[in-house]
């Protein structure tokens, strides 16, 4: 019985009328004043991208992939080095870990991989929201400075790296790998 109700209910959604697409039309409310407008401003961006050619890597991917692999060669230099944090070694499975995700960014970046710059993009926006937190607590003007001068490129980055990942996304073909 509940069968052939769901089979009568998708039947009749899909005569020949489009599925609403917004919580407002599925509620049978007119759209938003603005939605019409930024609708149109998303499509003429759409049809402004194009997707990557074949072997093409953007500048922000390129960026981003020497980025995370300097990072990780950094992070594993200053750790055998016997850097210490708040007078404490860091603790070997959590550098791990870390060294483990950047390496991997950093080589799935520079094979353009969708899923790499989604990652690195997620380590970026980690990091701005821990910066800002240490922004707040500065007591000094140089500790202010070396949070900007992380957070400004980080940020640039992360901004940069938005339209790469449409691109990185948009089909080529039926046989497009992944």
């Amino acid at each position: 019985m509940g069968r052939r109700s769901r089979k009568r209910g998708a039947g009749a959604a899909s005569a020949g009328t489009p599925a609403p697409r917004t919580r407002e039309e599925k509620a049978g409310r007119p759209r938003p004043a603005g939605y019409a407008r930024g609708e149109a401003r998303d499509e003429a961006i759409r049809a402004r991208l194009r997707p990557l050619e074949a072997g093409e890597r953007p500048r922000p991917v390129t960026v981003g992939a020497i980025a995370a692999a300097l990072l990780a060669l950094g992070n594993l230099i200053a750790y055998v080095a016997g850097l210490k944090i708040d007078g404490e070694r860091p603790a070997l499975t959590g550098i791990v870990v870390y060294e483990a995700l950047l390496v991997v960014a950093a080589a799935g970046m520079w094979r353009v991989r969708y899923w790499a710059v989604l990652g690195f993009q997620f380590m970026l926006g980690f990091l701005l929201v821990f910066l800002v937190v240490f922004l707040t607590r500065a007591s000094s003007l140089v500790g202010v400075l070396v949070v900007l001068a992380i957070g400004i490129p980080a940020g640039a980055l992360f901004w940069s790296l938005i339209r790469v990942m449409a691109r990185i996304q948009m089909p080529e073909g039926p046989n497009r790998s992944a």
